[in-house]
This record gives structure tokens, sequence and C-alpha cells, in this order.
């Protein structure tokens, strides 16, 4: 039934709460992991950084890898297969191309992440994840 689950991550406790959960299901179904840290950049809502202003790919790299590592380390992933990915761009929009593209049949998220501003859109990319997603989604508070 549920042989692949997407689960995205921006290394905050709701997204490694949500892993560990979606670790437990993979278990039981004997089913795989792809573990998706979405690297949000400002041209994903239409900013474009004014001239001087850079931030070296390395560090969104960096950022996005830390996340990655930080929500796996405190769960037990033996005999779960568990592929990690990294994109860049708005992180609703890319979880629902990463769901139609990899053939997801379940994706479990958090209800709320960090965000791209802290305390304004949160729980925004869950909600439109939900509501945009065709496959089941399980949201873990």
């Amino acid at each position: 039934m549920f042989k692949k689950i997407l689960v995205p991550t921006d290394g905050s406790e709701n997204s490694r709460r949500a892993f560990a959960y979606a670790v437990q299901f993979a278990r039981l179904l004997q089913a795989e992991i792809e573990l998706l840290h979405v690297t949000f950049t400002p041209e994903a809502l239409g900013y474009v950084l004014s001239e001087g202003v850079a931030v070296p790919q390395e560090q969104f790299n960096l950022n996005g890898e830390q996340a990655l590592q930080i929500t796996l380390s405190r769960v037990d992933t033996q005999e779960v297969p568990v592929r990690k990915k990294r994109r860049p761009g708005h992180p609703a929009a890319v979880i629902l191309e990463e769901i139609k593209k990899e053939a997801i049949d379940l994706v479990v998220m958090g209800s709320r992440g960090f965000g791209p501003i802290a305390g304004s859109l949160l729980g925004s990319v869950s909600q439109r994840v939900l509501h945009g997603a065709v496959c089941p989604v399980l949201i873990v508070k």
C-alpha cells in the first residue's frame, strides 16, 4: 500500500518528530523513505537580492545537509532504506513536484517548521501540501 514515504524536513523539532513517525510506518510496511530538504531561495517568493548581496551556493548546501543530518541524528533507521535529497525552491511547490515525480504514496510532515520568515508563515507549507497532494498526507504535531 505505502511503499514510498516522503518526509520533508527543515531540521525543526516538528519535522524530526514527523521523521520518527515515518520510520515506524516504514518498518511496519517495509517501505522506503525519501528525506527531502528544500533550500528556500528568495527567488521562490519573487524577491531578487540587491546587487552586491550574495549567499554562496556552498552555504545553502551546507545548511541543507545540516538539516538532513539533524533529522537523521536521533532516529534509529536500521532496516529502513532512507534516501536523502536536497532541492532548491519554494518548499510547498518542490514537495508537490516531488510527490508526482517520485510516485510518492504517503507524505509525513510536521505541522510547522522554521519557515523562511519566522512566525509569519507558520504552517503554510504543510497546508499547501495537504491541499495540493495527490496522495495521503499525515501532519504530525
